[in-house]
This record gives C-alpha cells, structure tokens and sequence, in this order.
C-alpha cells in the first residue's frame, strides 16, 4: 500500500506455501492446521480476513491451482478441497478469484479439455460467487469459448503475453503469435523478456530491441 499499488493477490497456488497447507498430499499436520479441509484451509482464510481491514475486500484477490502438479503437489479428493475453498471465498465479496485453468497441460500442446479437468472448473465457476478469472493455456479462440461458455468472467495471459507485447492488438487482428522461450524464464538477464518483436517492429515502424548492448 505504501509502494501505492491499487490492491493485493493472495497466492495459494502452485505449490507454494498456502498450495501446501491446503491440500492433502502435503499437509500432514494434526494440529489446528491439519486434516479436515476445514483445518487445511484454515490458513488462508485467517490472511483474507487480516487483510480485509487493511485493504478492503475490493482490492484483495486471491489465485488458487486446483489439480495442480507444480512441486509434486496433489490432493485426495480436489474437488472437496477447492470446492469448500471457492465457496468460502464467494463469502467475503472478494475483487475476483484467479484460477490456474485445471486443463492446463492439456491445452498447451492442443488437446480439448478433458472431462475431470473441465468439471473442476465448472465446479469452481458454480461455487464462486464473484468474479472469475482464468489463467494458463489458452489462445484468442479458447479464451473466447470459455469466456462464451461462461467458465470465466475473465482470461488472464501470461506466457504469451511475455512473448508479444502487443498481445491484445494481435488478438484483435487475429495476428500470428511469437512462440515463448521457457529457457529464459525466472531471470538471466533481458533476454527473453524485452527482445520479443511487436507488429509494428516486424513492419519496420519502430527499431527494433537491442539486449546485446552491442551498439553501445
């Protein structure tokens, strides 16, 4: 707040802390943080409800992986799990909810959505009631289908929005996409993160980036 930003989101996804004490694969506590979702989750509903006087629940959001793989996390039964967990949240009348798209890896290489994973996020979407934001494989034509098929209220991009920056003026033109480079995620330099082309650079209309400093 004091760096001036407009809100906060919560990160329990992805393997990470929160990821850890929510699921049953990972939790193998027995205290008042363990066992029963209730205990599991216990945790990040303890963080909204800190940061709701701080914030307002308008500015807090919160993203959650549900069927999510990173760090060898999983859960027993992930529909219980993350079902409470988007229910709960409906109740605070948070900013938005973000899920990492359960049919992640599947529509990375071009497959549909197979029945599990399309059923979680249906899940998600008839327990959550808020805004919903969906993030992870998607391209302007699957986006739109799950935004139509009301899965979502709101696709989020990110790996191709590293590789184009002029994302959302190639979406509306229907232009062809510069391929991301995972070998130059998570730091090394800029490298795989200013030097990706726009149209304009491709039609010659601006210069085009220099990370090698070698016109210095």
């Amino acid at each position: 707040m004091a760096a001036d930003f407009d809100g906060v989101e919560i990160h329990a996804a992805n393997g990470y802390l929160l990821d850890q004490f929510m699921e049953s694969g990972t939790n193998r506590r027995t205290d008042a943080y363990g066992g029963v979702v209730e205990k599991r989750t216990r945790l990040l509903f303890e963080i909204v409800e800190a940061l709701m006087p701080v914030w307002g629940p308008d500015r807090i959001g919160v993203r959650i992986s549900p069927m999510g793989k990173m760090n060898d996390i999983h859960d027993d039964n992930p529909q219980a799990t993350f079902g409470y967990v988007a229910e709960r949240l409906g109740e605070y009348d948070l900013a938005y909810l973000h899920m990492v798209n359960p049919a992640l890896e599947q529509m990375q290489i071009g497959k549909e959505p197979d029945s599990r994973a399309l059923g979680m996020a249906k899940l998600i979407r008839s327990k959550f009631r808020g805004t919903l934001i969906v993030a992870g494989g998607f391209d302007a034509e699957s986006g739109a289908r799950w935004l139509h098929e009301g899965w979502a209220d709101l696709i989020a991009y990110g790996r191709k929005f590293l590789a184009n920056p002029d994302l959302p003026e190639r979406l509306r033109l229907g232009a062809a996409l510069n391929a991301d480079d995972p070998g130059t995620y998570y730091g090394g330099g800029e490298r795989g993160y200013t030097d990706y082309p726009s149209l304009a650079q491709d039609r010659g209309e601006q210069p085009k980036p220099c990370v090698d400093h070698s016109w210095r």
